[in-house]
């Protein structure tokens, strides 16, 4: 049954107004089109009440055939409104209604709501007239926005409408214009020119687009016949060799240039570049890869189309040969290569050019032929050793991902189907023995990382047994009882996996046969089978509590290697063995492998060998690999800083990348800046107690001997060292390489006074890199040691020029409840430093996002913290943008400053009176919000006034004099209470050098008074 005054009627109209039929007259609604509506209406209409069904029309032909029905069925909850509302409850589905609020919106100049609007309104229109302006209109939008390539195809969609619609035209022609186009651009104008001849607008435009074509023909002209001359010098072989090499530069210059790279791109330079690039000359390859290195740049549709023709002629450029001009010329390529794999990957530089926004550019293809051909170098003999290094490198950057979230791996996949075994070939080989591949000190190192980054990058189980299947059976594979050298390069696998992803590598020892042959190895009579298998044996002797086959076993076996060998290279190996499993109890006094004196007498034989510089640099390295362990006794670690010349001649192997990781231990162990377990005194009485093992501490491991030796550290010359190892630009300074490098510096910058001596080394520029990428421990004990140089050092000397602005973000992150109260600290204190500097770098400072974050340590119960985090905004406050977030309604930010001045700390009251004499100074609407946040504004002012402390006297005084200048209202509020007793009596005080300044500005408040008539001169009185 129907409710009470239910009303099923017809909603009828025409080209006027829309009317509600209802038995109580007409009700006009809103103008539209021709249809038939049907309206449930139910409700009292006396009162004006209805409830309104919204939803989706069904058409249905009634009882008599003559005329069509539309149901609503409901979607939404019915809504009611009263019939003064009707209309506005249906006007949002009505475009013109939305046209008309768009319109509104662009004469506000919100042009994304403006654009929302007309948006809104295409989708509901059906008239074709209305739809070309809505593209119209949002063309205009479009171009407000500067997003021309938009704004031109709306433009072009209502120049299709409607081909005569001149604001169309003209708009197209404006955006048209923006994207460069000015041919085009010129004809849209031309046609705007015609309709409307004396349109002064569209004359001027036609003259600047005619002026522009003009000379962008002359210059492109110009341009053509350059390029054109340019190859002409290049391919002669009989030209100059000056002219040649100008040609040569000019064109790489040119090739940088967006317009120089498209006229040599349209004019067939890509096929004479090629030329160039098999010629002889190195100067003309190098020229030529540069050049095609610009003009990839940040342009994914001339990379994609000369991708697959740049891929064999710069790969074979990389296998070259090793001389030192091929080595440029293997570095150029390599720069090309990984500039195409950028913006394939739409990584790095990004440039914008028209339509290839609306291209989809399937890269990945390409991505696979680039990949493929960097895995077949691996294993290609007519590579150099160079070659090899550098498309592991390219591998290694490229391959996996460099975000976590980011869930495709589908390069990684890739890579382990089709690679992973031309990975191992390279890690197996043995430069000793005869038909071994090309090989640099760098290549196995590299290999084993890109092998542990592949293994890093799988996301599931399945997938890493997939990565150990491949691994065991290529292993298996090799081993033949029948064929040693075969077996020798399994186990140097083995070796080279255990470099890598050390749990996979553990499992391949657990193979049938591994472990047994490793020991054969280690008792034959043949010295590069003892070489192998100790270098194995040491690899696998990482971990304590996966060693213990190797420290029940491996300590008689390589003991009688080092006494039984007369090879020197074997022998050092040996003892590197010896040093890593003597050294497996780490820094527990109580966990000696070896009796007292031993591990001592090992140091002594790895820095003698260290020093001896007629030893080969390869075999020299494994006694740095040696003390990296060994160092982890507080003794050796003492005496070795005690020798400068085994310092020195350890710095001077850093040159040798794959010793970076080594060096890098051996310095965090000699200045303890590794993690230690603190120990809970009730947990170590209760493991005494029930006879535990309790770590004991070496007594040279107190505080002061570690101090002295980062003294004769620095006095080394460890920072030059280490600022070295930073710029390596090398798969092989992996992120865990970097962590250890940043606890190094973090360590010798405890001392304030060290600081300075870092700086002058080079220590700041080098912690740079270290705070932005890396592991998150690395990272944040860079930013760390980057904080503690800032809070002290002058910016402008400590990191020159650009630079300041790039220590701002890690200084920022430390900002953080996560980081402990120290970082906080001296990271405000860096922050206050730099606020102080410049107001470019205090705009820096609040892009990054750390306002919030220090008006939090504002409210910090810690008092330095509260300190530093005050003392920080009152320098911040000088910025102008920072000024209007305190002006700005619903926020407490004058509130706290104010609330701020009356505590009891005096470098809190200092600092806060001087950020609100700031802010009153330079806004005076805060000059009345201050006396409306707090009651208690005017007791705290009046302590400022007569505070001890002459400078926070000083700035209460200010604060007074631009309460009293904002306005007579405010003036006439602060002579009515006690703070003119406190004016008139510091004003009224002697001259006195001292403090003059505080007794002046007490004489401007009151000559301020005066001068509106609040209070009168004495004699006048």
């Amino acid at each position: 049954m129907k409710p009470p005054f239910w009303y099923e009627t017809w909603l009828t109209w025409g080209s006027g107004s829309w009317a509600v039929s209802t038995g109580k007259g007409k009700l006009p609604l809103l103008k539209a089109g021709k249809g038939v509506l049907v309206l449930s209406l139910y409700g009292s209409l006396q009162t004006g009440k209805v409830l309104l069904f919204r939803g989706i029309q069904q058409a249905a032909q009634n009882r008599r055939g003559t005329n069509f029905m539309f149901f609503l069925k409901t979607l939404k909850q019915p809504k009611m409104c009263g019939f003064g509302f009707f209309s506005s409850a249906l006007q949002m589905e009505d475009p013109i209604q939305l046209k008309e609020e768009g319109n509104k919106y662009f004469q506000a100049s919100d042009y994304e709501r403006a654009a929302e609007s007309y948006t809104k309104a295409m989708k509901l229109n059906k008239d074709r007239a209305l739809q070309a302006v809505l593209y119209r209109n949002r063309a205009a939008c479009f171009l407000k926005k500067e997003e021309y390539a938009k704004a031109a195809s709306d433009a072009s969609r209502a120049i299709d409408i409607n081909s005569s619609d001149i604001k169309a035209l003209y708009r197209r022609s404006q955006a048209l214009e923006k994207l460069g186009k000015l041919d085009q651009a010129f004809k849209d104008a031309q046609k705007c020119a015609t309709m409307e001849p004396r349109n002064k607008n569209f004359q001027e435009t036609l003259r600047r687009l005619g002026a522009d074509i003009q000379e962008k023909l002359r210059i492109q002209f110009s341009t053509d016949m350059r390029v054109q001359k340019m190859f002409e010098i290049l391919l002669d072989e009989n030209s100059e060799k000056e002219k040649r090499e100008r040609a040569a530069n000019n064109l790489i210059v040119l090739g940088r240039e967006e317009a120089g790279a498209e006229r040599i791109f349209q004019n067939n330079g890509v096929s004479l570049l090629l030329q160039l690039i098999e010629t002889k000359n190195t100067e003309l390859v190098l020229a030529a890869v540069r050049t095609l290195s610009g003009m990839c740049t940040g342009h994914k549709a001339r990379v994609s189309s000369l991708g697959c023709s740049l891929l064999l002629p710069c790969t074979w450029r990389m296998k070259n040969h090793s001389c030192s001009q091929c080595a440029h010329i293997s570095l150029a390529v390599c720069n090309l290569l990984q500039t195409i794999t950028d913006c394939l990957l739409g990584q790095g530089k990004e440039e914008h050019h028209g339509k290839e926004e609306s291209l989809v550019l399937d890269t990945k293809k390409d991505l696979k032929m680039i990949t493929m051909r960097l895995l077949d170098m691996l294993v290609s003999k007519n590579v150099s050793g160079q070659g090899r290094d550098r498309a592991l490198n390219l591998l290694n950057k490229n391959i996996p991902r460099k975000d976590p979230k980011d869930h495709d791996n589908s390069r990684t996949t890739f890579v382990i189907d089709n690679g992973l075994k031309k990975i191992l070939k390279v890690v197996g080989q043995i430069p000793e023995m005869p038909g071994c591949l090309p090989l640099t000190e760098n290549t196995q190192l590299t290999a084993s990382i890109l092998l542990n980054k592949l293994y890093d990058d799988l996301r599931c189980d399945p997938e890493r047994d997939n990565y150990r299947v491949i691994c065991e059976e290529y292993i298996k594979s090799k081993i033949d009882p029948q064929n040693m050298d075969k077996t020798l390069h399994a186990i140097q696998m083995v070796s080279g996996v255990l470099q890598g992803p050390f749990d996979l590598g553990n499992k391949l020892l657990g193979m049938k046969g591994v472990m047994e042959m490793m020991v054969a190895l280690c008792g034959s009579e043949r010295e590069i089978d003892q070489l192998v298998a100790v270098e194995a044996l040491i690899h696998a002797s990482t971990k304590l509590s996966r060693a213990t086959f190797i420290i029940s076993n491996g300590i008689t076996l390589l003991k009688e290697i080092y006494k039984k060998t007369k090879n020197e290279k074997i022998k050092i190996r040996a003892l590197v063995g010896l040093c890593k499993l003597g050294s497996a109890g780490g820094t527990d006094y109580g966990l000696r492998q070896f009796a007292e004196g031993s591990t001592e007498k090992l140091a002594r034989q790895c820095r003698k060998w260290l020093c001896n510089t007629s030893i080969d640099a390869r075999t020299r390295k494994w006694a740095v690999e040696g003390l990296a362990y060994l160092t982890l006794d507080a003794d050796v670690k003492d005496d070795f800083v005690e020798d400068e010349q085994a310092l020195q001649a350890m710095f001077e192997l850093t040159s040798d990348k794959t010793i970076l990781y080594s060096v890098a231990s051996a310095l965090v162990n000699c200045t303890n800046s590794y993690d230690t377990k603190e120990l809970v005194p009730e947990l170590v009485q209760l493991a005494k107690f029930s006879k535990q093992h309790v770590p004991e501490e070496h007594p040279k491991d107190k505080k002061d001997f570690v101090v002295k030796r980062v003294k004769r550290l620095l006095k080394a010359g460890v920072v030059s060292a280490l600022a070295c190892m930073v710029k390596a630009d090398s798969a092989i300074l992996t992120d865990q390489s970097k962590e250890l490098i940043a606890r190094v510096f973090l360590a010798l910058c405890d001392d304030p006074k060290d600081r300075g001596t870092i700086v002058a080394q080079g220590g700041g520029k080098a912690l740079i890199p270290l705070a932005v990428e890396g592991t998150d421990v690395g990272k944040i004990k860079a930013s760390h040691a980057l904080a503690k140089i800032a809070a002290i050092s002058n910016p402008d000397i400590a990191f020159p020029g650009e630079r300041v602005y790039e220590v701002v973000r890690p200084l920022v992150s430390l900002l953080n409840t996560e980081r402990d109260g120290l970082q906080n600290y001296e990271a405000l204190l860096g922050l206050t430093n730099f606020s102080g500097r410049s107001d470019k770098l205090r705009m820096k400072i609040v892009k990054e996002g750390a306002l919030p974050d220090i008006e939090n340590y504002m409210f910090e119960n810690h008092d330095q913290l509260r300190q530093a985090a005050t003392e920080c905004m009152c320098n911040l406050v000088v910025s102008k943008e920072v000024q209007e977030r305190f002006v700005a309604d619903g926020n407490d930010r004058l509130k706290l400053v104010v609330l701020l001045c009356g505590e009891d700390d005096e470098k809190v009251q200092k600092a806060a009176a001087g950020a609100l004499a700031m802010l009153t100074a330079a806004q005076k609407k805060l000059c009345s919000k201050m006396t409306e946040v707090t009651t208690q504004w005017l007791e705290i002012l009046q302590r400022l006034c007569l505070h001890d402390n002459m400078e926070v006297q000083h700035r209460g005084l200010v604060i007074a004099f631009n309460l009293i200048s904002a306005s007579k209202e405010l003036a006439k509020k602060l002579v009515e209470s006690e703070l003119l007793e406190i004016l008139t009596f510091v004003g009224k005080q002697e001259d006195d050098p001292k403090k003059q300044h505080v007794i002046n500005a007490a004489r401007d408040c009151l000559t301020k008074c005066m001068d509106y008539g609040l209070i009168k001169p004495l004699s006048r009185a």
